[in-house]
């Protein structure tokens, strides 16, 4: 009876430690300038803070779990084993309070930063909808679109696959460009590419960029130019850009052409980028090449990308339906991110943000 006591008196404490260690809030987020298309500089020492926070409380969830499992009533814990699943725990408190301590330590380091601003403290996000994603007629996952009270920007985290569409090199008919020929579509459905009003797809000749190559298309384009010219579409391989599904991306109000910050909370990168194009009805978390780079993720159209920890934030209705240049993607997403709160903000909202997947996959 006294282990049974000591074992279950034990849980009660721990708990209660516990659920104040999981209420505490994290204020930062640093990123890494790649190049002239990531974001401004950010604290480098506190690149993966953010994301250590999030392992941390998850292995005490975890540890949390085994240590309050219910004992066999048939059968006596060893004391033993009940003295280590505690020091376990005691651990996983130990390692979780010193992340959160230097994830608050680097937020006076961190550019943009107000320490007088209430939203670095927590994230009060509102649900606007869950995403479900499919994979061979397969709900594979469940993404939460979320966004603070009064703003219609929304933030979602999911993986990354890689665009190549709209780069004048993306497809060749004998499938030797930046992407495999099967991600443009097949004949008569063709998806990515240009086509006449007959459904054939443009090739480009001798005085365009890649001659022989099809003719990439985006959703984002200069209408200015003719439909065969490859230089209409946003380049994949130039401008940091994000794809969202068509009927999602019309439900929240974005367009082609706003504005949206990601993170890769692997590695503490960031970068400004563009809403460029439109992807698949049941997928969701796509980018350009560029924006791969930015974010330190392998950036092959055939065989790049990332499986999951890629935070999105996008801006609808802050652009102008027109493709816009680097630079200036720079300028106008930076603004956009201090007014919605900065990177503190942003970082409080991902440390909160997760997306598992669906039972039994």
């Amino acid at each position: 009876m006294y282990r049974f006591a000591v074992f279950f008196v034990a849980v009660i404490v721990l708990g209660s430690a516990i659920d104040v260690w999981s209420r505490q809030g994290s204020s930062v987020l640093a990123g890494d300038q790649t190049d002239g298309r990531s974001t401004a500089d950010h604290a480098p020492d506190c690149s993966n803070l953010s994301y250590a926070v999030r392992e941390a409380q998850r292995t005490l969830e975890h540890d949390k779990g085994v240590f309050a499992m219910p004992p066999n009533p048939s059968v006596a814990p060893e004391f033993d084993a009940v003295n280590s699943e505690y020091a376990a725990v005691q651990q996983d408190l130990k390692t979780l309070e010193q992340a959160q301590i230097q994830l608050t330590q680097c937020a006076p380091a961190a550019p943009g930063s107000d320490p007088n601003r209430d939203a670095v403290n927590n994230c009060s996000s509102e649900q606007l909808l869950n995403f479900q994603m499919n994979h061979v007629g397969e709900q594979e996952r469940e993404v939460l679109i979320r966004h603070l009270p009064g703003s219609t920007a929304f933030f979602y985290e999911a993986g990354m696959t890689i665009d190549a569409d709209g780069a004048p090199n993306a497809y060749h008919p004998e499938n030797t460009g930046l992407d495999d020929l099967a991600n443009a579509g097949a004949p008569g459905s063709w998806q990515g590419l240009a086509k006449d009003t007959g459904g054939e797809p443009f090739i480009q000749g001798p005085n365009d960029p890649f001659p022989g190559y099809y003719v990439s298309a985006t959703a984002l384009a200069d209408r200015s130019k003719p439909v065969n010219d490859p230089t209409r579409y946003v380049d994949a391989s130039k401008i940091p850009f994000i794809v969202l599904p068509g009927g999602m991306a019309r439900q929240i109000g974005a367009r082609p052409g706003d504005f949206a910050i990601v993170f890769n909370q692997q590695n503490g990168k960031s970068s400004y980028a563009i809403f460029g194009d439109i992807g698949p009805a049941d997928r969701i978390g796509e980018g350009s090449v560029p924006l791969a780079e930015n974010l330190g993720i392998r950036s092959n159209a055939r065989n790049g990308g990332a499986r999951g920890g890629i935070l999105y934030l996008v801006f609808p209705g802050s652009g102008n339906g027109q493709p816009r240049a680097a630079d200036e993607i720079n300028v106008e997403s930076e603004k956009l991110l201090e007014t919605w709160g900065g990177i503190p903000q942003l970082t409080a909202c991902m440390v909160q943000q997760s997306s598992p997947p669906l039972a039994g996959n």
